[in-house]
């Protein structure tokens, strides 16, 4: 089921995104970036953040009361911005990031946006893959990775991000 994640949901959302992106437990899955990044993809304090910013929604993917997956959206101007699309490193392959990824077009679409746009790091090519056989389309614009104290690039290749984006 998914619905509208909340405030009490940060503890086991930010378990589940760390549990995707970063450590050991990533790579279960395909959508890893331990081979690009060391420390955490986000922490408590960031997760708040997102949630106090009102042009932001986090939809979960619940399963038997536990999140199994997840997806950050934001209202930008005409366009909708998806990030931190995460499934559980575990069920990753089984349908329910397709069916995030649908509803957050059907957000989009209720909020009468005409597009959504995200950032795929440009060396994880099997994602970029992903998103390009569900019609997002490379717009040619990139951005420099940003280093910080959470995202610490271990990457011979410099990281850059890559804009994707689909009409609704």
């Amino acid at each position: 089921m998914i619905t509208k994640a909340l405030l009490e949901d940060i503890p086991a959302l930010t378990t589940l995104i760390n549990s995707a992106y970063r450590g050991e437990t990533s790579k279960k899955g395909w959508t890893t970036e331990a081979h690009l990044l060391e420390g955490k993809r986000t922490d408590e304090a960031e997760m708040t953040e997102i949630f106090l910013d009102p042009k932001n929604t986090i939809l979960k993917f619940t399963e038997n009361d536990k999140i199994i997956g997840s997806v950050l959206l934001v209202e930008k101007g005409h366009q909708l911005y998806l990030g931190m699309l995460t499934v559980s490193p575990e069920l990753q392959n089984s349908g329910i990031g397709k069916k995030l990824l649908a509803e957050a077009e059907n957000q989009a679409k209720t909020l009468g946006l005409s597009s959504i746009i995200m950032t795929v790091i440009s060396v994880r090519e099997e994602l970029v893959a992903w998103y390009k056989r569900r019609g997002y389309v490379d717009t040619g614009e990139r951005e420099a990775f940003p280093e910080s104290e959470i995202h610490v690039t271990i990457s011979d290749v410099p990281l850059e991000f890559i804009y994707l984006e689909k009409s609704i």
